[in-house]
């Protein structure tokens, strides 16, 4: 099952492609601080809809539901336990 591991992976990838390679931690915030830009949060949702089929049409977006690893896992779980329309089945 994909989870949290998976998100911290894919998030520590996008802080090294910009030159960050500070520890964080999962509730650390990633674009509100800065550490991340906007082009990052278009990474973390197309990541989103491929790995997990979240579908924003359906469930709308907040920067802050990704501003963390813990908020993702969060915004993830959510999203499947309110809408099952929300996540497309994965092949």
């Amino acid at each position: 099952m994909k989870g949290k591991s998976e998100i911290r992976e894919f998030v520590q990838g996008l802080l090294a492609a910009s030159g960050d390679k500070e520890p964080f931690e999962n509730n650390d915030s990633l674009l509100v601080s800065g550490r991340l830009q906007s082009i990052d949060a278009v990474e973390i949702v197309v990541f989103l809809e491929d790995a997990f089929g979240i579908d924003f049409a359906q469930v709308g977006f907040d920067r802050e539901q990704i501003d963390s690893v813990d908020s993702i896992d969060e915004f993830i779980q959510n999203a499947a336990s309110q809408s099952f329309a929300a996540i497309r089945p994965k092949d």
